[in-house]
C-alpha cells in the first residue's frame, strides 16, 4: 500500500528519490519522507505530512545531498497520519522504510524498551529499526543483522535499511510485500514498483519471498530463504513511461475510463482470430490444463471480485462448468474443499495483493489441478507464483478506483470460458464465432458508451445533495450493480449500495424515498419482464429511478423516473458495456462533490497489507 524507493550511486539522488515517489503518489498515502547519507557518513532526513510536493518543498529548502537514500510514502496502519510516524524510521546509525505489517510489534516492543530503546513514533516500523540496531552491535555485516532481525518478524514486509556508518550500501529483505531492484550503470537502485524506476532504468530484477540482497553501485547479491546465494533474472521493462501523464484529462480515473477501447484490443491483440480463440495463448500448457477442468474457484478482492462474480454467469452459463467466487480475506480463512480436477484463478490488478497472494499460497497447498492468474502487471508475485498467467495488458493504471482493469479483466474471462467450452464440447464452432465476433465489437461498443458522457454528467447534478444510492440489476448484472455501488462509494463518499433487483421486497423497498436514488441497469434480455416489475415497486413507493436501458428495451421516461437509453449490444458482452456508463456517472458525481477522485481518502491503489 505504501511506496519504497532507495538508490546507491555517485551522484546526489535525492531528486531521484522524491521523483520515485512522485510516480508512486496514485497508490495512496498520507506522509512522505527521505534520508540520504554522504559521503563523510552525515545522514539527513525530512519528512512530511501530507502530498509529495510538500517533501519536495521542505528538500529544496535543505541541503540534502548523498549519493545513498531511502525514500517512503506512508499510508496509516499503526498510528496516525503524522510527521512523526512518518518513514523512514532511525535508531542510532540505522534508518528503515518499510511497507507491510509487523504483527507481533507489541512484545517486540515491549523487549526493546526493556533493553532501553525510547520508542518516539507509533508505528509497528520503528521496531525493525531497533531491532536492526541491536543486532548490528554483534554482527559483521549488516546483512547479517538484517537477517538475525528478520527471523524475530511475524507479518508481511518488504524493509530497506542503510547504516550511516556504512554509507555504500542498502540491505532489503522482501516477505509478503513487493521489491524490484533497478539496474544502473555504476549506480543500481530499488523500489516497491518498477513505475517508480522508469526514469532511471529499464533493467529490472524482483525479489522473491524470503530474499534479502545487499545493493552497491556495482553489485547486488541476493540470499534466498533457505540461505543460499542465487540470482534472480533480469527483465527488461516496457511499461508505459509516461504513464503518469494525465494528458488532455482532467483526472487519471477519467483517462482510464477513456483508454478503454484500447486497452481491449491490447487484451485480445493476439487471442483470437476473425471467429475463434486461440488457446495456447492463453498460457503455459494452457491447452491440455484447460481440457481437464470440471470447476473453477475465483479468488479476488474488490473490483476484482465483482468482475469474477459476473464471470460465473459465463463459466455456468456458456461452458457448463461450475464456478465458485470467493472473497480472498475470506477463502484463507476458513476450510474448504478441493473439488476435483479444479482450475484455481486468482484475479488482480496490480499481482501484488496480500489477501489473494496468501490465498493462492493456501490453496496450491490443497490439491487444486492448476494455478492461473489474470493479471496487469507482468512481474507481479501473482504472476511469478501461478502456474501459468493471462496478462490483460491494460497498460498502468493510476486511479485507485478501478476502471480498465475490470472490463479488460472481463474480456480475458471471456475468451478464457469460450477456450474451457470449446475443450469440453460445450461450445461449439458457430456459438464460438459469435462470442468471439462480439469481442472484436466491444472497442468500438465502449467508444460509443463515452459518447454518452455529457448526457450522464448533466444527470449526475441530481446526486448532489444525496448521502444514499441504491443499485439494482439482475442476474450477470447484479455484479454489475454491485461495482457501480463500489465506484461510487469510493470516490464520491456516498453511501452506495447494490442489490439483486428480485430482492427488493426482501428488505430494501423499506429504504425507498425520495432521497434514495435507484440506478437501474435494464439490458434487453429474458429477465427484462421481471425487472420492469422490480422498477413499478420501487416507483410506487416514490422512489426516484435512473435506468440505463437498452433502447429496445421499451422503457419510456416519466415523473420520477429518467432514462439514459443506450445502444444495443450483443447479450454476451452486455456486462462490460454496461460497466462504462456506471464508471462514467460516479466520475462526474464525484466532481460534484469535489472530492479527490484518484486518491481518495483512507484508500490506496496495491493492497499489500492485510
Amino acid at each position: 500500500m505504501c511506496g519504497i524507493v532507495g538508490a546507491v550511486a555517485q551522484r546526489d539522488v535525492v531528486e531521484i528519490l522524491v521523483e520515485g515517489l512522485r510516480r508512486l503518489e496514485y497508490r495512496g498515502y498520507d506522509s512522505a519522507g527521505v534520508a540520504v547519507v554522504d559521503a563523510d557518513k552525515n545522514m539527513t532526513r525530512v519528512r512530511r505530512l501530507g502530498k509529495v510536493q510538500e517533501l519536495a518543498d521542505a528538500v529544496a529548502q535543505q541541503d540534502v545531498l548523498g549519493g545513498t537514500g531511502i525514500a517512503h510514502t506512508r499510508w496509516a496502519t499503526h498510528g496516525e497520519p503524522s510527521e512523526i510516524n512518518a518513514h523512514p524510521h532511525v535508531s542510532g546509525d540505522i534508518t528503515v522504510v518499510h511497507n507491510g505489517i509487523i504483527e507481533n510489534h507489541e512484545p517486540l516492543r515491549e523487549l526493546l524498551q526493556q533493553r532501553g530503546y525510547v520508542f518516539e513514533s507509533q508505528t509497528d516500523t520503528e521496531v525493525i529499526a531497533h531491532l536492526v540496531e541491536w543486532e548490528r552491535r554483534t554482527s559483521d555485516t549488516l546483512v547479517e543483522a538484517l537477517h538475525k532481525t528478520a527471523a524475530q518478524l511475524e507479518g508481511a514486509y518488504g524493509t530497506v535499511i542503510v547504516d550511516r556508518k556504512d554509507p555504500e550500501r542498502l540491505v532489503v529483505a522482501r516477505s509478503g510485500s513487493p521489491i524490484v531492484i533497478g539496474l544502473g550503470i555504476g549506480e543500481n537502485f530499488l523500489a516497491s514498483d518498477q513505475l517508480a524506476l522508469l526514469s532511471v532504468t529499464r533493467k529490472f530484477m524482483y525479489l522473491e519471498e524470503g530474499d534479502v540482497a545487499e545493493i552497491t553501485r556495482r553489485d547486488v547479491s541476493i540470499i534466498d530463504a533457505n540461505g543460499d546465494a542465487v540470482e534472480r533474472e533480469v527483465i527488461e521493462s516496457n511499461a508505459e513511461h509516461d504513464a503518469g501523464d494525465k494528458g488532455q484529462y482532467r483526472h487519471f480515473m477519467q483517462k482510464e475510463i477513456f483508454e478503454q477501447p484500447t486497452a481491449l484490443k491490447s487484451t485480445m491483440e493476439g487471442r483470437i482470430t476473425k471467429d475463434s480463440v486461440i488457446i495456447e495463448s492463453i498460457g503455459v500448457n494452457a491447452l491440455e490444463i484447460l481440457s481437464k477442468v470440471e470447476h473453477v474457484q475465483i479468488i479476488a478482492c474488490g473490483t476484482s471480485y465483482n468482475s469474477g462474480m459476473a464471470a460465473r454467469y459465463w463459466f455456468e452459463g456458456l461452458a457448463g462448468v461450475s464456478c465458485d467466487v470467493e472473497i480472498a480475506s475470506e477463502f484463507r480463512y476458513r476450510k474448504f474443499v478441493t473439488r476435483p480436477n479444479s482450475l484455481l484463478i486468482t484475479l488482480s490488478q496490480s499481482g501484488e495483493t496480500a489477501d489473494t497472494l496468501a490465498a493462492l499460497r493456501l490453496a496450491k497447498e490443497k490439491g487444486y489441478m492448476a494455478a492461473m492468474t489474470i493479471c496487469n502487471v507482468s512481474g507481479s508475485s501473482l504472476v511469478r507464483e501461478s502456474d501459468f498467467a493471462f496478462m490483460t495488458r491494460a497498460g498502468t493504471e493510476i486511479g485507485v478506483a478501478s476502471t480498465k482493469a475490470f472490463t479488460t479483466q472481463l474480456a480475458a474471462m471471456l475468451m478464457l470460458v469460450t477456450a474451457i467450452g470449446k475443450q469440453n464440447k460445450q461450445i461449439d464452432a458457430e456459438k464460438e464465432k459469435e462470442i468471439v465476433q462480439a469481442i472484436h465489437a466491444l472497442p468500438v461498443q465502449i467508444e460509443a458508451a463515452l459518447a454518452y458522457d455529457k448526457e450522464i454528467e448533466a444527470l449526475a447534478v441530481d446526486f448532489a445533495d444525496k448521502q444514499h444510492t441504491l443499485f439494482l440489476g439482475r442476474g450477470e448484472y447484479y455484479p454489475i450493480a454491485m461495482e457501480a455501488a463500489l465506484k461510487l462509494k469510493e470516490i464520491s463518499y456516498i453511501h452506495a449500495e447494490a442489490y439483486a433487483a428480485g430482492e427488493l421486497k426482501h428488505g430494501p423497498l423499506a429504504l425507498i424515498d425520495a432521497d434514495m436514488p435507484v440506478v437501474v441497469v435494464a439490458p434487453n434480455n429474458d429477465l427484462l419482464e421481471k425487472l420492469k416489475s422490480n422498477v413499478e415497486e420501487v416507483r410506487a413507493r416514490g422512489g426516484l429511478l435512473y435506468v440505463f436501458a437498452d433502447e429496445k428495451a421499451g422503457f419510456e421516461a416519466v415523473e420520477g423516473m429518467k432514462i439514459v437509453s443506450l445502444p444495443h449490444v450483443n447479450e454476451i458482452v452486455a456486462p462490460i458495456f454496461y460497466t462504462v456508463p456506471m464508471q462514467l456517472l460516479s466520475y462526474h458525481i464525484a466532481l460534484i462533490k469535489g472530492t479527490d477522485v484518484d486518491q481518495p481518502r483512507n484508500l490506496a491503489k496495491a493492497v499489500t497489507v492485510e
